[in-house]
């Protein structure tokens, strides 16, 4: 006990406030997103029809937002950006309690993504900067552990809420997210000095480009375009599950709740003993497993919408992720400058804010021509999209693609140090 408390001290504090601070997001995302079309088809009058385009709003603020201001935490600071987004966040969830109709629902979705746009990137910055290249895997494992135990008490508590009112989940997410940003107030520190990353020449020469650095390295650009298309498949699980499982009569909402909970519980479990068997294992692999993984959940939610299909779906779809969650941002991060970490991070988050835009507004669409469309449809895209992953960060690693980029100097990343934090052991 000594020991594993002893070794949790010598941790970085801005990376365990960052776990902190992953954890409650977790916990948000996971009381809001399964609750969120029941609440708006039973309780704020809207139609079903009407639901991928709210969530399409949510996203759609951080998709306007994160090229613009994304890389902001590369000017001003991390401590600032952390502490204003989570709490604009927890306001604007807070906020839906108070809402009804797709107008108001809209504006606050938006505002609110706006918010979000900078508080996943920001604190995978933080947590890059202060722990050294060969652990990021490793943390960013830690990120989806925390993540995942917020997500399984987001949706327990909301199965709890739910039965005095669906809108009262709200104020549980939003809660939670406006005491993670009072803490980081209070106990963060900043993990760039004087909160500038970027000289004033940089400035000066690049401006607003700095900001977009998917549209200058090319590389970054095809390996989110591969993720957007595996993501938007695999979203489908999440925004149409609690419709199809309505529908079908087989989950109520806090059977809903639960199965999203368990999905979570399963993350937090297998995600360390997982990243471990992966390290070794080349990209290519990895991406192939992850989409063999969700094709099965596809096919047997194609089958049937029984409770034991929708508990495996579950479960494969978790195990997919589990096998290319931190295989994106240690990419991303090992093919960014040093003075815009934050701006590449924040390129790999419109990639996962398309899959929240897209993703529910595609897959609602396809569940209204016939339920069991969208899995039959997903079948093909993610075998498609997964081996297209796996190449892209292949070819991320190879010395022609380092060569042939446009990139040049201490702005260019080493093919093997790439290689290195994608298929390799870590030393720690």
């Amino acid at each position: 006990m000594i020991t594993i408390s002893s070794s949790w001290r010598a941790m970085p504090r801005p990376a365990l406030l960052g776990l902190f601070l992953f954890f409650c997001a977790g916990f948000a995302d996971g009381a809001l997103v399964p609750f969120f079309p029941l609440w708006a088809t039973g309780e704020a009058g809207i139609p079903t029809g009407a639901i991928g385009l709210l969530f399409g709003c949510y996203a759609g603020g951080e998709l306007v937002a994160a090229p613009l201001i994304g890389g902001i935490a590369d000017r001003i600071g991390r401590r600032p950006v952390l502490i204003s987004s989570s709490l604009g966040v927890g306001c604007g969830f807070i906020a839906l309690f108070f809402v009804h109709g797709v107008a108001a629902t809209a504006t606050v979705l938006l505002l609110t993504g706006v918010c979000e746009s900078v508080l996943h990137p920001t604190i995978m910055t933080a947590i890059a900067d202060v722990t050294a290249p060969s652990a990021h895997p490793r943390w960013f494992s830690m990120a989806r552990v925390s993540s995942s135990a917020g997500q399984i008490l987001g949706p327990a508590c909301g199965a709890l809420l739910a039965l005095i009112s669906l809108s009262t989940v709200f104020l549980a997410a939003g809660g939670v997210l406006i005491f993670g940003g009072i803490v980081m107030l209070a106990a963060f520190a900043e993990t760039i000095g004087g909160g500038h990353a970027v000289d004033s020449d940089q400035d000066e020469e690049e401006g607003l480009s700095a900001l977009l650095p998917a549209f200058r390295d090319g590389r970054l650009a095809k390996l989110l375009a591969w993720v957007v298309l595996f993501e938007i498949s695999g979203n489908w699980i999440e925004a149409i599950i609690p419709l199809y499982a309505r529908d079908a009569g087989t989950l109520s909402p806090s059977g809903i709740g639960t199965l999203f909970a368990y999905a979570a519980a399963l993350t937090v479990g297998l995600q360390m003993v997982v990243s471990r068997f992966a390290e070794a294992r080349p990209a290519v692999w990895l991406a192939a497993g992850a989409g063999t993984s969700t094709i099965a959940a596809f096919a047997l939610l194609a089958a049937s919408p029984a409770p034991l299909s929708l508990i495996a779906a579950v479960s494969l779809c978790s195990v997919a992720q589990m096998l290319v969650g931190p295989l994106v941002p240690t990419a991303v991060n090992a093919l960014a400058p040093l003075a815009r970490r934050a701006s590449y991070m924040a390129a790999s988050s419109v990639a996962v804010d398309l899959k929240d835009s897209l993703g529910p507004s595609i897959g609602t669409a396809l569940y209204a021509l016939a339920p069991r469309l969208p899995w039959i449809a997903g079948i093909p895209l993610v075998a498609i999209a997964s081996l297209g992953l796996g190449a892209a960060i292949g070819r991320a690693s190879s010395p022609s693609t380092s060569a042939t980029d446009g990139s040049t100097g201490a702005d260019a990343i080493k093919p093997e140090e790439l290689r290195t934090l994608v298929a390799e052991p870590t030393s720690e």
